[in-house]
C-alpha cells in the first residue's frame, strides 16, 4: 500500500521477524504455535475494538502469516517502547506492528521486506501557523509517541522546541485538544481515522 500524498518524511515499514526466516519458504518447523506482538493503539494498523479484541491491518497481516505457516498464533498487545525489548526477552516470537525499518533497529532485529509506506504529519489546533520548520517551531511544545521514528526525528532536528513524549498517540492527541502541546507529529493515516474524523 502506498499513500500518494505529499510527504513531510516517509518511512519504510516492515514486519519485524527474529529467527523465523525458514517460515517464509514453507519449511516445516518444530514449533507449531507462535506469539505475535502488535502495539494495539495505532488505528487503523492495530487497535482494540469495543470488546477489547485486537483488530486492524497489522492483525490481518499476522493472521495471514499464521494461515500461510499453518501455525496456531496468539496475537498480544505490547506497549510500543517495550516492543523490541519484549522480543529480545522472548516474550513473543515476532512483531507485526508497522515498524519503520531503521539502521538502529536493524542492529537488534531482522525485518521482512517492507510492506507499506506511510507519511508522517504535524497536526495543530485550528489557526496555528502552518510553517512547521525547526526554526518556526523553536520554543513551541510538540507532542510525539515515545520510541517512534517521529520521536527520533524531532529529537535530532527540533532541538530548540520542547518535546513531550507520550506512551500512545491518543495521549498526545488529548494534550493537543486540551492545549498542553501546540503541535503533534505522527502517522497521518492514524490521525485521519482517529481524532480528526
Amino acid at each position: 500500500m502506498k499513500l500518494t500524498v505529499p510527504a513531510h518524511f516517509v518511512s519504510r515499514r516492515g514486519i519485524c521477524l527474529l529467527a523465523l526466516a525458514s517460515l517464509w519458504t514453507g519449511v516445516a518447523c518444530a514449533q507449531a504455535s507462535y506469539r505475535i506482538a502488535t502495539e494495539g493503539t495505532y488505528p487503523p494498523w492495530s487497535f482494540k475494538d469495543s470488546q477489547g479484541a485486537l483488530q486492524g491491518w497489522d492483525v490481518d497481516i499476522a493472521n495471514a502469516l499464521c494461515e500461510k505457516m499453518k501455525a496456531k498464533c496468539e496475537i498480544v498487545a505490547q506497549d510500543w517502547d517495550g516492543i523490541i525489548p519484549g522480543l529480545m526477552a522472548r516474550k513473543y516470537n515476532m512483531i507485526v506492528a508497522s515498524m519503520a525499518i531503521t539502521e538502529q533497529r536493524k542492529q537488534r532485529v531482522d525485518f521482512s521486506d517492507k510492506y507499506k509506506e506511510t507519511v508522517s504529519r504535524f497536526v495543530s489546533r485550528k489557526g496555528a501557523p502552518e510553517d512547521v520548520s525547526a526554526t518556526a517551531l523553536a520554543g513551541k511544545v510538540i507532542g510525539v509517541q515515545r520510541g517512534s521514528i517521529q520521536a527520533s526525528y524531532l529529537s535530532q532536528n527540533y532541538k530548540n522546541s520542547e518535546i513531550k513524549f507520550y506512551d500512545t498517540p491518543q495521549a498526545a492527541e488529548l494534550d493537543l485538544v486540551a492545549g498542553r502541546v501546540e503541535y503533534i507529529l505522527g502517522n497521518m493515516v492514524t490521525y485521519f481515522v482517529g481524532f480528526m474524523k
